[in-house]
C-alpha cells in the first residue's frame, strides 16, 4: 500500500493528502487551488522552497506567485539562466554578467569579443524564446561541493570555481536545461514555459534583461533611462578593477590570504575622495545655500551629512545641520495608508508650508526658530533654538524626500544642490548571481534597529515590506534630480556585518512569516568570510550601523 504524507495548504485552508516523496507541484495539483501568475515557489513551514522540493513529512504550504518577492526572485534566476544558456550557445567565447538592477530590470554585461549589435540582441531574444517555447524541464541536481568544483572548472567558470572552493560546504545544488548547467544560489522554476513574458533591450554597451512588473504581472516594468545612476554602477565597476574584486569568491580570497586589512583601507579612501569631490562642486557653484542629501532607508545618509559637512569646512564653507524630522506634523494631522496606519513615509507628513517659510527666511538674512517635534508625544514643540546664517554658512539638510521638488517648491534651484546617497550596488555572488542591494540595506537596518531602537530582526523585517513601498512611491522616482550620487556600498561589508547580523537572524522564531527572510539572509551569510569589526576605522559610514563611530548620532 502507499504511504501518504499530509500537507496543508495555507492559500486555501486544505489538507491534502499525496504519496510520500510527491514534489510541490503534484501537491498543488492536488490541492485545487488556482494561481494566475504561479506558483513559482513556496513557503513550506516557513521556509522558501522551489517546486522541485519533495515531501516527505506532514508540512505546512503557501504557494508563491510572481507578486510575492520570493516568487519573482524565481521567476527572475530562472530568466537568468535561460539568458545565460542563449548566450552560450550563439557565441562560442563569450562571459555574461548579471550585473546591475536598473530601470526596472537587470543590465547584463556581455563579453563577445565584440561591440553588441541590434541583430546580436534580436538573435538572443530570438533563442531565449525558443528555448521557453521548448518547454526544456530545468533539472535540479546536488553532489559534493569538490565534484561540482571539477565540473565548472572544466566549464572554465572562474567565478563558480572561486565560490564553491571558499565556502567549505560538502555538497553543491547546480541545475541544468538540455545540457546546459549553471548554479544559482536560491530555487528556480521548473520549467522554462513557466517563463510567461520577457524582454531583452540594447542598453549602453549591453543589455537590459526586463522582468515583469510585481504590481501588474502581464505587463513589463517601464523602461526608462537612468544615466546618472548607471554612471555610478560603472564608477563604481572601476573601483572594484581598482580592488582586483568582483564576486564574493574573489572577496572571501582576499581575506583568507590575509589583504581584508589593505582592501578595507583603499575602500575608504576611494569612498572619502568622491565625497571630497561632491564638496568641491558645491564650492564652485556660486550661489548654493542649501544641500539637500536624500536615500532610502539604511543607506547611510546620516553619515554621508556629517562627511559632508567636513569636506565643506575644508572648501571654506560652514555647514548648518537642521533635521527635516523636525518638520513632522503632529500626529492626528499625519496621513494614514491604506491599512489606515500613520504614514511617516509620505511627503505630507511633513509640515512644508512651515519649512519653505523658514527656509526663505533665512536665506534672506532673518533669524527663525527652529521647530523640535517630539516622537513620544506626537507633536511639534518650541526649541528655543535660533538660527540665522552667515556669509560663509550654508544648510545641510538630510531626509528620504530631499531629492522631491514639492519639498522646496519656494527655493530657486540655483540655491540647492541635491545628493542622493545609497548602496547602490555592492558585490555579485558569481557572475550569474546578483546580490540585491535591498539585502544589503535591510541588514543593516536590521543591526540598527537592535542597537539603537530596540526592536529584534523579526519587527525589522515584518516592517520591511511598508519601508520599501515608501521608498518606490518618495524616493526612487526622484533620483535622477540629483546633482550628485554618492553609493555608500563598501565591497567588504558583508563581511563586516556578518557577525553582528547572524546572531540578531537566528533569534527569529521558525514559525513566524518573518522566518523565511531571516533564513534567506542566514543562508546567504554563510557564502561569506569574515572580516574582524576592529579592522573599520571610526569615520567608517559602517560605523553609523555597527557603533564605535567618531561621529555623534
Amino acid at each position: 500500500m502507499e504511504k501518504l504524507v499530509k500537507v496543508h495548504v495555507l492559500n486555501n485552508d486544505t489538507t491534502v493528502e499525496v504519496p510520500i516523496g510527491s514534489n510541490l507541484e503534484e501537491v498543488y495539483e492536488k490541492s485545487g487551488y488556482t494561481m494566475y501568475f504561479g506558483p513559482l515557489s513556496a513557503h513550506v513551514n516557513n521556509k522558501v522552497e522551489g517546486m522541485h522540493y519533495r515531501v516527505y513529512k506532514q508540512k505546512e504550504v503557501e504557494f508563491l506567485d510572481i507578486t510575492s518577492s520570493s516568487g519573482s526572485r524565481a521567476y527572475t534566476r530562472s530568466l537568468f539562466f535561460v539568458l545565460c544558456k542563449a548566450v552560450h550557445e550563439l557565441f562560442t567565447k563569450c562571459k555574461v554578467a548579471i550585473d546591475i538592477p536598473v530601470s526596472n530590470g537587470y543590465y547584463v554585461n556581455l563579453s563577445i569579443g565584440r561591440p553588441i549589435t541590434l541583430d546580436d540582441v534580436g538573435a538572443i531574444r530570438r533563442r531565449m524564446q525558443e528555448i521557453i517555447d521548448a518547454a526544456m524541464p530545468i533539472h535540479r541536481y546536488e553532489t559534493t561541493t569538490e565534484e561540482a568544483i571539477r565540473m565548472f572548472d572544466i566549464l572554465h567558470n572562474r567565478s563558480k570555481v572561486k565560490l564553491l572552493k571558499s565556502t567549505g560546504r560538502l555538497y553543491t545544488t547546480y541545475y541544468d536545461i538540455d545540457g546546459y548547467v549553471d548554479y544559482y544560489y536560491g530555487s528556480l522554476l521548473t520549467n522554462t514555459s513557466q517563463i510567461y513574458l520577457f524582454g531583452v533591450e540594447k542598453y549602453y554597451d549591453g543589455l537590459l534583461l526586463r522582468l515583469p512588473s510585481r504590481e501588474h504581472p502581464s505587463e513589463l516594468g517601464e523602461m526608462t533611462h537612468q544615466d546618472k545612476m548607471f554612471g555610478i554602477f560603472k564608477e563604481h565597476h572601476q573601483w572594484q578593477e581598482i580592488l582586483g574584486i568582483r564576486t564574493i569568491g574573489d572577496l572571501n580570497e582576499v581575506i583568507m590570504d590575509g589583504h581584508s586589512s589593505t582592501l578595507i583601507q583603499i575602500s575608504e579612501a576611494l569612498q572619502e575622495k568622491k565625497i571630497a569631490r561632491i564638496a568641491d562642486e558645491i564650492a564652485q557653484r556660486k550661489g548654493v545655500k542649501l544641500v539637500l542629501i536624500a536615500g532610502p532607508s539604511s543607506s547611510g545618509k546620516t553619515t554621508t551629512c556629517k562627511r559632508l559637512s567636513v569636506q565643506l569646512a575644508v572648501n571654506g564653507i560652514k555647514p548648518v545641520n537642521i533635521s527635516l524630522d523636525d518638520y513632522f506634523l503632529d500626529r492626528d494631522k499625519t496621513p494614514r495608508d491604506e491599512k489606515g496606519d500613520y504614514d511617516f513615509e509620505h511627503l505630507h507628513a511633513l509640515n512644508l508650508p512651515l519649512l519653505n517659510e523658514q527656509l526663505t527666511a533665512l536665506f534672506n538674512g532673518e533669524e527663525v526658530e527652529l521647530p523640535r517635534y517630539n516622537f513620544q508625544k506626537g507633536c511639534s514643540e518650541r526649541s528655543g533654538k535660533k538660527l540665522q546664517l552667515k556669509g560663509n554658512e550654508v544648510l545641510v539638510v538630510e531626509g528620504i524626500h530631499a531629492l522631491n521638488p514639492e519639498l522646496t517648491s519656494e527655493i530657486p534651484n540655483d540655491q540647492i544642490f541635491r545628493v542622493y546617497a545609497s548602496a547602490l550596488t555592492t558585490i555579485l555572488l558569481d557572475n550569474h548571481n546578483y546580490v540585491p542591494t535591498t539585502d544589503n540595506r535591510l541588514l543593516r537596518r536590521i543591526i540598527r534597529d537592535y542597537k539603537y531602537r530596540g526592536v529584534d530582526a523579526q519587527e525589522t523585517i515584518r516592517r520591511w515590506p511598508s519601508v520599501r513601498a515608501g521608498e518606490n512611491k518618495w524616493i526612487f522616482p526622484f533620483q535622477e534630480n540629483a546633482d550628485a550620487m554618492f553609493n555608500t556600498a563598501m565591497l567588504f561589508e558583508l563581511a563586516v556585518i556578518k557577525s553582528q547580523a547572524e546572531p540578531l537572524l537566528e533569534q527569529v522564531p521558525e514559525n513566524s512569516k518573518e522566518y523565511a527572510d531571516a533564513y534567506r539572509l542566514l543562508k546567504f551569510l554563510r557564502y561569506i568570510r569574515p572580516i574582524p569589526e576592529t579592522q573599520i576605522p571610526p569615520t567608517s559610514l559602517l560605523r553609523e550601523f555597527l557603533g564605535g563611530s567618531s561621529f555623534n548620532y
